[in-house]
This record gives C-alpha cells, structure tokens and sequence, in this order.
C-alpha cells in the first residue's frame, strides 16, 4: 500500500514500562512503534468530546487522561 502522509511528527514522553511494554509489543507482532500508535489514535472515541465543546462545556486535559 503506497499512501503519500502529510506527515507531522510528534515527540512523546513514556515512562520507562510504557516504553518497554510498546517493544515488546512490537517485537512480538512484527509492527513499528509508528503504526502501533497510529492505530491507537484512530481508535479514540471523540465523538462525545466534539458534542460536549459544541454545547459551550469545557474539557480539561485531566479528564482525558486513562
């Protein structure tokens, strides 16, 4: 699959389990740590955040935090 990214590269902070755990997932399934988090975001349900900012309620980042 050859697909043209309009590509914005991002740096992220994990703690050194997060990032262990991220390589061994990849090592195990084969895939680069790029893809993996690529498929993470497109997994994000945002569609009750979108119709909360629409109804003028405010979101802070500690609610989105897991």
């Amino acid at each position: 699959m050859n697909k043209k990214w309009a590509v914005k590269r991002m740096t992220i902070n994990l703690t050194s389990t997060e990032s262990e755990k991220l390589e061994r997932y990849c090592a195990i399934t084969g895939r680069p740590a790029t893809d993996v988090i690529r498929e993470l975001i497109r997994s994000l349900e945002v569609t009750h955040l979108e119709a909360s900012e629409q109804n003028g309620t405010k979101i802070s980042p500690e609610s989105c935090a897991a």
